[in-house]
């Protein structure tokens, strides 16, 4: 989901795509990058002949050109404006409906392209992500997509392809505290994103990638450690069992596998994977994408899982018979068992495959709902 909404997902299974069109196939969308160059090149253009195209084409990274409406546009003394509205298809996107705009005036000769953040574009304050410090929100493939909007329209006036470029995105400031930028370090607004220029509906694209840009801000500023959480209850959990920064804080969700290759390729000196019951059960019976529509957990599994750990026969059969992960937790409570130290130990074997590090240390935690340590596999070399 695009600018995913940084609250993330609850500790319990869910089913994400429940509320898109079943009787259809999804409709696709278009990123903000997107929207940004086609808002730009037809401001460009009014600035250079003094008529906005409407609808104006942007071109894509794979060559197609599709062309969108505009819904404003105005020229100034020495600018000129226009806005695309964004449309996300079918995707749960919080930006979808915001008003894309761009202000363009001329820039200095041989200056090129330069970009600015405008009302709602956050600016990027912490290293490790794909644009430096102080520079505008605006990712590299949009950049490289308004660069070359501009440069078709140049050409064919035959002017010079400088020019300043401001991107705003209405509401933009509200909208980027339900998604992760706070966290990663770009204030003030929304990241002006897109590497294909469309959105796929429910493809996780932009989960994956802030979790992706989490883990370089981390090593980026220098931390040793980082925890990626499968919602708030485990979060808050495992900041507080070890005291970590924000920034050490990954916002995982079901994708546990996900974060883990990553880190293989990018890795820091330690990392706990934390998560409710339910989650953590899943992942110690070796699934490593924990959503619901993925599988959900065996509970005679967690029964053999118990028996082999030492419960006796009927506190097990009790355990593979409980209707839910949570129950079989509290009928292993009630008998002293430390079911949650099972738990944690199998999915660590699951996690330390993916991982497959020796120099990485892994930390398995699991929690209940309330943040209470369920269960532990403590740091140990995440050879697969």
């Amino acid at each position: 989901m695009s600018q995913e909404p940084g609250d993330g997902p609850s500790d319990e299974p869910s089913d994400l795509p429940d509320g898109a069109p079943a009787d259809r196939p999804l409709k696709r969308g278009w990123t903000t990058g997107t929207c940004a160059a086609g808002a730009a090149k037809a401001a460009f253009a009014a600035l250079v002949t003094g008529a906005f195209p409407d609808p104006v084409e942007v071109e894509l990274p794979n060559g197609a050109r599709p062309a969108f409406a505009l819904a404003m546009h105005h020229m100034g003394a020495d600018s000129a404006t226009a806005g695309i509205v964004k449309d996300a298809g079918d995707d749960p996107d919080v930006t979808h409906g915001a008003l894309v705009t761009a202000t363009v005036r001329r820039g200095a000769e041989g200056a090129g392209v330069t970009f600015r953040a405008g009302e709602g574009v956050g600016t990027v304050t912490r290293p490790g992500l794909p644009i430096p410090p102080g520079e505008p929100a605006i990712n590299p493939v949009p950049r490289r997509m308004i660069a070359a909007g501009i440069r078709e329209v140049a050409d064919a006036a035959g002017v010079a392809a400088d020019a300043q470029v401001e991107i705003a995105i209405a509401d933009g400031a509200a909208l980027a505290l339900k998604t992760l930028n706070p966290r990663l370090g770009i204030v003030g607004g929304l990241s002006v994103l897109g590497t294909t220029g469309i959105v796929v509906p429910y493809s996780c694209a932009a989960w994956i990638h802030s979790i992706h840009r989490g883990i370089d801000v981390a090593r980026a500023m220098g931390l040793d450690h980082v925890a990626g959480a499968t919602g708030n209850a485990s979060e808050g959990a495992v900041q507080k069992l070890h005291g970590l920064s924000e920034v050490a804080l990954i916002d995982m969700g079901d994708f546990v596998g996900g974060m883990l290759k990553y880190v293989r390729a990018h890795p820091v000196a330690k990392v706990t994977v934390a998560g409710g019951v339910a989650k953590m059960t899943k992942l110690a019976q070796g699934l490593l994408d924990l959503h619901s529509k993925r599988g959900s957990a065996d509970m005679p599994a967690l029964a053999a899982l118990a028996a082999a750990a030492g419960a006796d026969p009927d506190l097990a059969a009790r355990i593979g018979s409980a209707h839910m992960v949570a129950q079989a937790f509290q009928i292993a409570a009630t008998d002293g068992f430390p079911l949650g130290d099972c738990v944690a130990r199998a999915a660590f074997a699951t996690a330390a495959r993916a991982l497959d590090r020796s120099d990485i240390l892994l930390e398995i935690t699991v929690f209940d709902r309330d943040g209470a340590l369920m269960g532990r596999a403590p740091f140990a070399p995440a050879k697969g």
